[in-house]
């Protein structure tokens, strides 16, 4: 089989799937954030400030990118109205960013619309399966973060 030829089901192995549904999951991503006028980019930016305020340094490490790169993105999503920078009290050098109230509802259409997409991936899982595939995605997820922080 040539390295363009994709194997198929049933012959891959765990890490064959796991990139095959890595693929899946950025397409499903890629087009609901199309349909959200977003790029996959701006929506994972959103989706990441649902959980509340976010300083630039750490923006830039969850999107593994220099503070510089991220201004671009947050000077984009500012046009836009989605975002904000302002002053973090006690700080004068540092920033934060917060979610407008645009940003808010367009993060929640988004993270819903997206959710559900997604949730269609395991339509075909029994309950059982789907309970299991979703604890060893945890566990998964779970490993890799503990083993970024030693």
């Amino acid at each position: 089989m040539s390295e363009t030829e994709i194997a198929p089901l049933g012959q891959l192995d765990a890490a064959g799937n796991l990139i095959q549904l890595s693929g899946l999951v950025q397409g499903i991503y890629a087009r609901v954030s199309d349909r959200h006028d977003l790029t996959p980019v701006q929506a994972k930016l959103l989706c990441v400030l649902l959980g509340g305020p976010r300083g630039m340094a750490e923006l830039a490490a969850c999107f593994g990118v220099e503070k510089a790169a991220l201004t671009g993105l947050m000077d984009r999503a500012e046009k836009r109205g989605l975002a904000e920078r302002s002053a973090v009290p006690g700080n004068r050098r540092a920033l934060q960013v917060n979610l407008t109230e645009a940003g808010r509802r367009a993060a929640k259409a988004f993270h819903a619309d997206v959710g559900e997409a997604l949730n269609g991936l395991m339509a075909d899982l029994s309950p059982a399966d789907r309970e299991q595939f979703s604890a060893t995605m945890a566990g998964i997820i779970t490993s890799c973060r503990s083993d970024t922080k030693r």
